[in-house]
Parts: structure tokens; sequence; C-alpha cells
């Protein structure tokens, strides 16, 4: 039994700051409990009932998961290492290592994004491990499907691309179309997952190689970061605790005291009991099409890709 539903939650609002880096009713289903609550809170309006059917959820991967607890709760994000397997290897590696225990959410810019990986007394601490290039390729193909629902310029101010945009594994994303990959001969394409409200991505300095340990989680939409900045996740739950979060700029900001990350972890690596049951709607289901289509406007046309919620619920 469904005790505890999430809501995934779209914001509309971006902000055109500084770039991050110092480095939808339908019927009720027999069981009102497993009604997911869809909640665009952009459009002022209430929540709302959709129904789904079971097999069109699927359950996050434990060794693709990050824990990261904060004094406003557990945030839980949902690691993409199709998109970004050097990053996503990098957060592993450091979570295990316990980097990030008692670092601080250094840089918290409201609307905009929340970094963390500082210290208090260095906010540039990173690790010694290599630093890593970013990752805005793939190899498209059935074994990686991205729906292309919409055109869409990745990134209008800073680094304009005109692609495709739609979904992958309920993650927004841009890439060329699949008839482009058809001609590169080995399938690679430019393709980036972007940055809509909740997107986990790495910190990096102006130098495109550079990104080390600092990430940063998005509080509202950031186009000017897509196709600059790697995202190598995507919050599925306690995004509202990634919006609690202090405001302000360590070494900037005197009377700015940040929060703690208090740990960072693997779901996998903790015993079952302890783990959050996350469930996400499987963006390449038939439900989910059905989803689509009924926030379409009398023209047909969708949403933007950043403001079409990804149903998301917890189970306990």
């Amino acid at each position: 039994m469904i005790k505890h539903l999430s809501l995934s939650l779209v914001l509309a609002a971006g902000l055109t700051t500084a770039a991050c880096a110092r480095e939808a009713d339908t019927p009720q289903t027999s069981d009102p409990d497993i009604t997911t609550l869809v909640q665009d809170v952009t459009m002022g309006a209430g929540a709302t009932a959709y129904d789904f059917p079971d097999d069109a959820w699927r359950d996050l991967d434990p060794e693709d998961t990050l824990y990261i607890e904060t004094p406003h709760g557990r945030i839980v994000v949902e690691l993409a290492p199709e998109f970004a397997p050097t990053h996503v290897e990098r957060m592993k590696t450091l979570a295990r290592a316990q980097f990030y225990d008692f670092l601080v959410w250094h840089r918290v810019l409201e609307g905009f994004m929340a970094q963390g990986g500082g210290s208090r007394g260095n906010p540039n601490h990173r690790t010694e491990l290599p630093s890593m290039s970013s990752e805005f390729t793939v190899r498209r193909g059935a074994e990686l499907p991205v729906s292309e629902l919409q055109d869409r310029v990745i990134n209008p101010s800073d680094n304009p691309r005109s692609a495709r945009a739609g979904f992958w594994n309920g993650f927004p994303a841009g890439t060329q179309t699949l008839a482009v990959a058809a001609l590169t001969g080995d399938g690679q394409v430019e393709s980036w997952l972007l940055h809509c409200t909740g997107a986990a991505a790495m910190a990096r300095t102006n130098d495109p190689n550079s990104a080390g340990s600092q990430f940063y989680i998005t509080r509202g939409n950031a186009e000017h970061l897509n196709a600059i900045y790697t995202v190598w996740g995507r919050v599925r739950a306690g995004q509202d605790a990634v919006n609690a979060l202090r405001l302000g700029t360590l070494g900037q900001d005197p009377r700015f005291v940040p929060d703690t990350i208090d740990s960072m972890r693997v779901a996998a690596d903790l015993p079952e009991a302890e783990r959050t049951h996350v469930q996400v709607i499987d963006t390449e289901s038939a439900a989910f099409t059905a989803y689509l289509d009924s926030l379409r406007n009398p023209a047909g046309a969708l949403p933007d890709v950043c403001e079409i919620p990804v149903p998301t619920r917890i189970l306990e």
C-alpha cells in the first residue's frame, strides 16, 4: 500500500544569472491511494489526479541513485550513466569515499541553483582526482531511445543549438535527430540532458574540461547552462529540500551561514530498510503517451519539455 505520494514539480522560472561554476482529471482507480498527483506550481492550479496503470511505473536502480542528506531532508537523485558515464562514476566514487560528508552548500541562488561541495574554510575545495571533460554526445539507437517531441533551441542565449527535445528515461533531453545518427556511421550525435528544475550537474571553471567534485542542483529552469555544463542526474524526490537551502554565497555574503551536506550515499550501499522506494513513470510507455496527449493545447502542441511534469511516487 502506498502511504505517501511525491509530487513531480516543475518550475518555469529561470534566471539569466552568471554561470554556476567556480569549479495534468481521469477516473479514479479502484484504490484511491495509488492515484498519482501531478502538479505544476507555475500554473497556479491545485494538484490534478491522473490514473496510471501499475505496469507504467519503474523503480529506480539503487546502483544509480544517490541520497543526499540535508538539514531539510533527503534528496533522491537518479543518475544517468548513459549520458554522462564519467561524471556519474565520479559522483559515486566520491560518495563512496564519503568525500561530501559535512561539506556545505556554499552558493545558493533563488530561482537558479544550489551549488555544493565547498567547505566553510575554502569554497573552492575540490577533489584531487583528475579533472573531467564535458559529456555532450551519445550513440543513439534502439538501446538509447530519446523521444523527439518538439523542436527546441537548446541554449538560446549562450550556445544556440537547434535540436529536437523530448525524454529519455524520464530525463528531459535535447538531441540531434535519429536520422542524423543514421548518417554518422557510429550513431554518435550531440545530445544533452537539459537544465530543467531539478537537474543535477557538475560545476567547473571557464575551462570546459575542469570539472572535479563541485556540483549543483537547479532550483529553476537554467537554459543558459544547456550544452555548456554536463547534467549527470535528476532529482526524483526532495526538491523541496533543495528549495529550502539557505540563500547566499560563501565568501561574498558576510552573514551567510551555509547548510551542510550531511552525507551523500549510493542507495545500493544502504540496507533496504533505509532506502526511499521511488518510482517514476516510464516515459516510453503507452500510458505516458496518453498523459502527454492530455497536456496538449487545442492546437495539439505540448508545453515545453521543461514544463511537463514526469510523475513520481514514493512507496512505503
